[in-house]
């Protein structure tokens, strides 16, 4: 089971789904509260399981509905995801890997690791 760590930084809270095995899979964006960052980490928990896999690295890919995680290549050539919420906002975006294979273990391990992830306060 995966857990969603909460950190305060200089312009408010960011939080990080890791893996059991202690990996970050996943970040969301700085929110101004904490309680914006827990509203976060409830959509990721909500959209994760359900959400299509949009591959933007095909031409002519089809577009899907949110919410959704997009598959894109980044401009250092690298392949990744973000996880769009059902109102089409970035709620969280993966590490860049070198192989689509390994982006696409990426959103498994997020789908996995999300729906029943523990909450914790960095200190």
């Amino acid at each position: 089971m995966g857990k969603f760590v909460i950190r305060a930084t200089e312009k408010g809270s960011r939080f990080n789904l890791v893996a059991t095995n202690g990996q970050v899979i996943a970040t969301s964006q700085t929110y101004k509260r904490v309680s914006g960052c827990k509203g976060g980490i409830a959509s990721v928990m909500a959209c994760a399981p359900v959400a299509s896999v949009e591959d933007q690295t095909v031409e002519g890919f089809e577009k899907t509905k949110c919410p959704k995680f997009q598959v894109y290549v980044d401009r250092a050539g690298e392949f990744r995801f973000r996880l769009l919420a059902k109102n089409g906002q970035n709620i969280c975006h993966g590490e860049g890997y070198t192989k689509l294979s390994s982006c696409l273990n990426g959103i498994e391990s997020v789908r996995k690791n999300a729906v029943d992830a523990k909450i914790e306060m960095e200190e």
